[in-house]
C-alpha cells in the first residue's frame, strides 16, 4: 500500500533510527529501491521522485509504478515528491496519490518560504499527505544532480527554523548543517552542533539531505540528534552508471532487457548498503 510518512518518521524519531529516502527516475531505481527493503525486512521505505525527472515519468506514472511495487512486495511505501519549488506542481502530485510531498521554497526570503509553506500544509493535510520543506540552502559537490553549481551553502538557523516549524505546521524540515547535494570534495564537516540545537528547538523529524558519502560513525550522530529522514540520489547514479559501464565493456554486449535488470541489482546494492547504516527497522 502507498502511504505518508508521518508514521514511519515519528516513530524512526523517539526509536533513534532513520528512515532511507530513495531517489528513483524509472521502473529499474524504483524495483531497485523496493526490492533492497523488502530484502532488508524494513517495515516501510521512502522512494523520492524529484520534480526534475518529470522528463523521464510523469507524476501518474510514478504513482501507478510505486503501487504496482509495494502491492508486489507488501510493503508500505511512502511516494514522495522531492525538491518541488513549484506550487502547481506540489498540489499535481497531492491529486495524482503521492503520500508526501516536499515544497522547497529554501531559496525564497525566509517570509515567502514560510508564507507558500503553509498553504502547501493547509492543503496537503487536508488530503491526507505529508509535508517536507527546507530551511537554509546546500552547496552542490562532485557529480551533484540537484540544484546548480551556483548554490551555496547557507547553514540553517535554530531560532528561525523554531518560527517556521510553528507558523507553517510542516510534518518534516530539511536543514542545511554542512551536506552537500552530490559527492563530497573532501572530509566532510557535519556541523553537529548546528543539528542539536535545531533538534531542541523544533521536536520535530529533521530530514539530511546530501547522504551520499556521509562516513558510518556521522550517520549515527546525525541519526542521534532528530534526523529520522537521509536522502541519498547521487551515489545511487554513480555506482549503476559505473557497473553498467562496465556491462557495455563486455566483449559480447549485453541485450537491453539484460542491462536493465542487471541495474536493479546495482540500485539495489547501495539501497541495502544505506539501510543497515540508518538502523531502519
Amino acid at each position: 500500500m502507498l502511504t505518508n510518512f508521518n508514521a514511519m518518521l515519528r516513530d524512526a524519531y523517539t526509536s533513534g533510527y532513520a528512515v532511507g529516502s530513495f531517489n528513483v527516475y524509472n521502473y529499474e531505481t524504483m524495483r531497485g529501491v523496493v526490492d533492497a527493503a523488502k530484502a532488508a525486512g524494513v517495515s516501510s521505505v521512502i522512494v523520492a521522485f524529484g520534480a526534475k525527472y518529470l522528463a523521464n515519468m510523469s507524476l501518474n506514472d510514478a504513482k501507478a509504478l510505486a503501487q504496482s511495487l509495494s502491492d508486489g512486495a507488501g510493503l508500505p511505501v511512502c511516494l514522495h515528491l522531492d525538491h518541488c519549488k513549484d506550487i502547481n506542481t506540489v498540489y499535481a502530485a497531492i491529486r495524482a496519490g503521492f503520500g508526501s510531498v516536499m515544497y522547497d521554497g529554501s531559496a525564497l526570503v525566509y517570509e515567502q518560504n514560510a508564507a507558500n509553506t503553509r498553504r502547501v500544509c493547509e492543503v496537503a493535510h487536508a488530503c491526507g499527505v505529508s509535508v517536507e520543506a527546507e530551511l537554509g540552502s546546500l552547496a552542490a559537490g562532485l557529480e551533484s544532480h540537484e540544484g546548480s553549481a551556483d548554490d551555496k551553502e547557507v547553514y540553517t538557523d535554530p531560532e528561525a527554523a523554531r518560527q517556521f516549524v510553528e507558523t507553517t505546521g510542516v510534518d518534516a524540515l530539511a536543514v542545511s548543517v554542512g551536506t552537500v547535494h552530490g559527492l563530497y570534495k573532501g572530509e566532510p564537516n557535519i556541523r553537529l552542533d548546528i543539528l542539536e540545537r535545531i533538534n531542541a528547538a523544533c521536536g520535530i523529524p529533521l530530514v539530511l539531505h546530501g547522504g551520499s558519502g556521509i562516513p558510518e560513525e556521522t550517520i549515527k550522530a546525525c541519526i542521534a540528534r532528530g534526523i529520522s529522514k537521509i536522502n541519498v540520489n547521487t551515489e545511487i547514479s554513480s555506482y549503476a552508471v559505473k557497473r553498467s559501464k562496465e556491462d557495455l565493456s563486455a566483449e559480447k554486449l549485453p541485450h537491453l532487457s539484460v542491462l536493465a535488470k542487471n541495474q536493479q541489482g546495482y540500485v539495489a546494492e547501495v539501497v541495502r548498503k544505506y539501510i543497515d547504516f540508518f538502523g531502519g527497522k
